[in-house]
């Protein structure tokens, strides 16, 4: 039976959108493969790590009828990736094996059974839905995701908050030292609803995700959560935990305010840190009426300092910061002007974009 026959690029794609998540080496050989589902001249393609499961279905002709196989997804891709972009590819079952034909070239897979293959049991009671455009959710995760924590015993941190309440989606993350924040407006009123997506979910996601105005729809329940978009649909368990509570890290009514050029401050804080020491990425700010002086040295006592004229005439603070934090933040957002909000030399420093409360970003000061 043939199961496909479509041009490479078209199947290659599909296996793509569905492969980020599976895992060379697994404990469960079957969790290598995807789950090719045949209904008419629709194909399912199904991966799952346990943790997160995706689906998508595409038109891909082929012989009428049914059909279920798995077969090592890795594997598949690399063949397909060997073959040029425009030549067209099939797919027999024979026995236990899938033949891949492309031109003059044959490859015969071997297979395990579908019905071994783990599927990921859907929660029963799902939240209402709610939906924001692709590029929204896309540009909401880059502006925070970097200060999600890495391997943290705190395992709560170690993802992104979503909390949809009335009209707004708010996405948070921290890792204990900074914390990002970032918010954007639903089309409809949903009931307060909170869930940490893992880490591995969200760079998925942001893998995933186009520039694209089509929506995405979002689906929240007890441990669990549900994204669908242009024929895809993502499944993911959540991080149990509670997050800490982020307004209360946001200052408010920080009284000595800059606004700056983004661009030539990031490129201020790249040229300095050159000169830092790689486990002591420490910068000092000296901030005085008119100026911001950025300064870093090292163990091999190398200086670097370099100035910057601001529109500033608050008090005079000195504070030191690691220039990682700064860096990232500043990279990750596309505004012009930044807004540097600060109390003293002790006190965490607020980033935002000037005129727009959707984004704050939170740094801790470090002793220098």
């Amino acid at each position: 039976m043939i199961v496909l026959k479509a041009s490479q690029d078209k199947v290659l794609s599909a296996l793509q959108s569905v492969a980020g998540i599976v895992e060379r080496r697994h404990t469960l050989p079957i969790l290598a493969n995807v789950l090719i589902r045949k209904t008419g001249s629709q194909i399912q393609l199904t991966t799952s790590d346990l943790e997160i499961q995706i689906r998508t279905t595409a038109e891909l002709d082929g012989d009428e009828g049914n059909f279920t196989t798995t077969v090592g997804a890795r594997k598949l891709i690399d063949i397909l990736r060997s073959m040029p972009s425009d030549q067209s590819v099939s797919l027999e079952s024979s026995q236990n094996k899938l033949i891949l034909k492309g031109g003059k070239s044959r490859f015969t897979l071997q297979t395990l059974p579908a019905e071994d293959f783990p599927l990921v049991q859907e929660a029963a009671n799902f939240g209402p839905s709610f939906s924001v455009p692709q590029k929204t959710l896309k540009e909401l995760l880059s502006q925070v995701s970097f200060a999600m924590a890495v391997h943290d015993i705190r395992y709560y941190l170690n993802g992104i908050l979503f909390v949809a309440e009335g009209k707004q989606l708010s996405l948070v993350a921290t890792d204990g030292h900074r914390l990002a924040f970032s918010s954007a407006t639903l089309d409809v009123e949903v009931p307060r609803q909170e869930v940490i997506l893992p880490r591995k979910t969200v760079l998925e996601m942001q893998r995933l995700l186009s520039d694209k105005e089509g929506a995405i729809e979002m689906q929240f329940a007890g441990n669990q959560a549900k994204f669908s978009f242009e024929g895809m649909e993502f499944v993911t368990k959540l991080v149990e935990g509670k997050f800490p509570d982020y307004n209360r890290v946001i200052p408010k009514n920080h009284k000595n305010i800059i606004t700056l050029g983004r661009a030539p401050l990031l490129a201020s804080l790249q040229r300095t840190a050159i000169l830092t020491s790689e486990k002591f990425k420490g910068v000092r700010l000296n901030i005085e009426p008119g100026t911001l002086r950025v300064a870093s040295n090292n163990a091999e006592q190398e200086e670097a300092v370099d100035e910057l004229d601001i529109d500033y005439g608050g008090d005079a603070i000195e504070i030191g910061f690691n220039v990682t934090y700064l860096i990232d933040a500043l990279a990750n957002m596309n505004q012009d002007m930044v807004k540097i909000e600060l109390a003293d030399s002790n006190s965490s420093a607020l980033l935002t974009i000037p005129d727009d409360a959707a984004f704050k970003y939170v740094v801790m000061p470090m002793r220098i």
